[in-house]
């Protein structure tokens, strides 16, 4: 059981899942008090304590799922009482998918016809009939998913075939239409909503079973480890700007509100407890008197850090507006640790949107107003980097100061126009700090049309930010 729990454990690190030892600790200690065969019970023991964020538990599941989905007598349980096998409690949690391969009570599913099939489970969908939809799930797979041992497709494939040959979505009407027909009187509009809710819900269910069940038979095909590397999704945090779907956006969108929250905290700490000033003096020798004119406990003066001016210009073009979309929400999310924030976007040429961001506190409609009623194109709206900075610097060259941090946003692809790069090195002589963040991988960096490097050698530093992980690992370095 210990080399069963440390294997997971070792795919959960492998996935990204931040367990450190203690956690595997207790994982070990709860596992001895909870029944073993209910799979549920396990998976929840685990999850309680080894995972610490939410936003995790998608990931850890996957894992869970692939790496549980087949085990056998190889592994055994130690106890105060000595050595007990694990063969019966694992075939336990096994059984129920071991009859649906064509065994036992799956033998009668096998005779039906597809309308059949679409009948009995629409019956078992409308009575919440758990273990009919698992036994149905497990039929669908194995006549409609075509899956051949061997070959090299993945599990979404598999979903795709199956689910469209059972035509879920018409099953909700059916469903809704069914319920009426049986009902004495018209619900109310309440009644019907919460019908239909509970009608997707046992649907999603179904699904999950479809997709267990494809996932386990891919599994048994390729082994636990090679289907845990090919299922395992990214982290929120770990997650491309550059490259994120609809649904990780959504991920994405979740994940920085409580990043904003510990990256304000960390700074307004980082900021109260900052090193000790010059030795005050008269302090010393006043407080000295108790100790008979021996200055034994030295008084210093605190000082009083002030608070940085943030100036953050960002490429809105192509690729790279949903990365300047993240990164603006972020700074303006923890602005109140910044005495003043001023925001740019720029294609190819650029305009100053701070006021969109003080006349709402939905970030989201700002940002949406910055997309739509910024002034950022000058001829072609093609990136022209160097245009861009040549008119920021002669309209608010004069506002950059010595406590001013610039914040330069994008992947430097110029398009081969110049790059007047004599600006960033202006501004670098003024301000207090010119960073630079690229949404792309440094490999890709001062390659084609990218002239990161010639900007780069005149700032504080060029900093690959692809995620929110390195995105807040930087915002730490600017107060």
């Amino acid at each position: 059981m210990l080399d069963l729990l440390n294997g997971f454990v070792v795919q959960l690190r492998e996935a990204g899942l931040p367990v450190s030892l203690t956690e595997n600790l207790d994982a070990m200690d709860a596992v001895q008090h909870i029944p073993i065969e209910d799979r549920e019970a396990f998976k929840y023991a685990l999850g309680a304590t080894l995972i610490k964020n939410q936003a995790h538990w998608r990931s850890f599941e996957t894992v869970f799922e692939v790496y549980f989905s087949l085990r056998g007598p190889e592994y055994r349980l130690a106890n105060s009482d000595g050595d007990s096998e694990l063969d019966d409690l694992w075939r336990e949690m096994q059984d129920a998918s071991q009859e649906g391969d064509g065994r036992g009570g799956a033998g009668s599913l096998n005779a039906l016809t597809p309308e059949e099939i679409a009948h009995l489970l629409m019956q078992a969908l409308m009575q919440g009939d758990q273990a009919l939809m698992k036994a149905l799930a497990r039929q669908a797979v194995q006549r409609f998913a075509g899956m051949e041992p061997g070959r090299p497709v993945g599990g979404t494939y598999y979903l795709y075939r199956t689910l469209r040959n059972l035509d879920l979505d018409g099953m909700l009407a059916k469903m809704m239409e069914a319920a009426q027909q049986q009902a004495l009187s018209p619900g109310t509009s309440l009644e019907q909503r919460l019908e239909r809710e509970e009608f997707e819900h046992r649907i999603a269910e179904f699904k999950a079973e479809v997709e267990a069940e494809i996932r386990r038979r891919l599994v048994a095909d390729r082994g636990a480890e090679a289907m845990a590397k090919t299922l395992r999704k990214p982290l929120p945090e770990d997650v491309e700007f550059m490259h994120a779907s609809r649904e990780e956006m959504v991920s994405l969108r979740k994940a920085l509100q409580p990043l904003t929250r510990k990256l304000a905290a960390r700074l307004a700490r980082k900021r109260k407890h900052g090193r000790k000033g010059p030795l005050d003096f008269r302090n010393t020798v006043r407080h000295s008197l108790s100790y008979g004119g021996v200055p034994a406990e030295p008084k210093f003066k605190y000082p009083r850090p002030a608070k940085p001016e943030l100036m953050v210009v960002a490429d809105i073009s192509g690729s790279v507006a949903a990365f300047a979309r993240f990164t603006l929400m972020l700074v303006y999310a923890i602005s109140n640790q910044f005495s003043k924030v001023r925001s740019f976007v720029f294609i190819d040429g650029i305009d100053e949107v701070t006021e969109y961001f003080k006349a709402t506190e939905d970030i989201t409609e700002a940002i949406h107003r910055v997309n739509t009623e910024a002034d950022v194109v000058w001829v072609d709206g093609h990136s022209d980097y160097g245009h861009a900075f040549e008119v920021f610097w002669e309209r608010y060259g004069k506002d950059v100061s010595p406590k001013t941090t610039v914040l330069l946003l994008g992947d430097a692809r110029n398009n081969y126009h110049a790059s007047q790069s004599w600006v960033i090195k202006e501004l670098n002589s003024k301000a207090r700090h010119v960073y630079w963040l690229n949404p792309e991988p440094r490999s890709y960096w001062n390659t084609g049309d990218s002239i990161v490097g010639e900007y780069g050698n005149h700032t504080d530093g060029v900093y690959e930010c692809r995620n929110l992980r390195q995105l807040e690992g930087f915002v730490e370095k600017l107060a």
